[in-house]
């Protein structure tokens, strides 16, 4: 089930100017960086409400990132929605005839396990599904 929004990707060239930008605008530091090996990005989160902003900038030519900065510009990446169970999710939305970017849900920022439903599913806006990763309790 889809609790709320969870956040808004926005892909930037420079990572250092956006993050300058975005505590201007937003009124409120960057809260963490954080780079994703797996998907070759940078990422950098803002607390604003129960909602975050995350910016991506590419940390290699080949990331989905540069690709996608290179196609259409900086702007709007995705949009995540937080999710309870996000195999639960996954299957629900495959039953619907959505198509997801991958079989299983992956490890992305801020300890999350993300997946992602094909932009054309969702009138062009790619949609992450976030789960929260449980912490730990010794």
């Amino acid at each position: 089930m889809i609790t709320k929004i969870e956040h808004i990707g926005i892909a930037v060239k420079n990572m250092d100017n956006a993050v300058a930008l975005y505590e201007q605008l937003l009124g409120t530091p960057c809260y963490k960086k954080e780079e994703v090996d797996s998907e070759k990005v940078m990422t950098a989160f803002f607390k604003t409400g129960e909602s975050k902003v995350e910016l991506l900038s590419a940390t290699e030519e080949s990331s989905v990132i540069a690709g996608f900065i290179a196609k259409r510009g900086e702007g709007i990446h995705h949009i995540a929605f937080d999710v309870d169970n996000i195999e639960a999710e996954m299957e629900r939305l495959k039953g619907l005839g959505y198509t997801l970017l991958q079989e299983k849900p992956k490890r992305g920022a801020d300890n999350k396990l993300v997946a992602f439903v094909h932009p054309k599913n969702c009138n062009g806006v790619l949609v992450e599904l976030c789960q929260s990763i449980p912490e730990k309790i010794d």
